[in-house]
């Protein structure tokens, strides 16, 4: 009797890729759900789901991401000082204006495991606010999504 082996993939074996994002006019859970799949590897045949095979995603254009209803205003970013009533707030309009890049990596990283595999994945997250990004010698390709 034939017994059909199951594949799995090793880590070490996983061909990286880097990919380039254009996040302007994207509304940010779309945009975020369809980083997290390219993270995690999830659109390439050798999808193991305990491993790390995902690709590299660098995010242009962060400040220009969309809100759809009221979420601009009604949206709240929240941190801690560490201390004794040290809850901030912030809406994401206000988040938007001071740290845009903190909007959509909050938004990824959401949509990843909460465990070591998580962490690791979102390292391999870049995001920049204006057009120019570090990244240039590891040619990543356009990346575009039919949200």
């Amino acid at each position: 009797m034939y017994t059909q082996k199951s594949f799995v993939q090793k880590p070490a074996e996983a061909q990286k890729n880097w990919y380039l994002v254009d996040a302007k006019d994207m509304i940010v859970g779309r945009l975020a759900s369809e980083i997290a799949k390219v993270l995690r590897g999830k659109a390439k045949p050798q999808f193991t789901p305990y491993a790390d095979a995902g690709d590299f995603v660098v995010v242009i254009n962060a400040e220009k991401v969309k809100f759809t209803g009221n979420k601009l205003e009604d949206k709240k970013y929240y941190w801690h000082s560490n201390f004794v009533g040290g809850l901030k707030n912030r809406s994401a309009k206000e988040q938007l204006e001071r740290r845009p890049d903190l909007v959509l990596f909050e938004a990824v990283k959401g949509m990843l495991p909460k465990n070591t595999l998580g962490r690791d994945q979102i390292t391999k997250l870049k995001i920049f606010a204006g057009e120019k990004h570090d990244h240039e010698a590891q040619k990543p390709q356009p990346l575009t999504f039919k949200i």
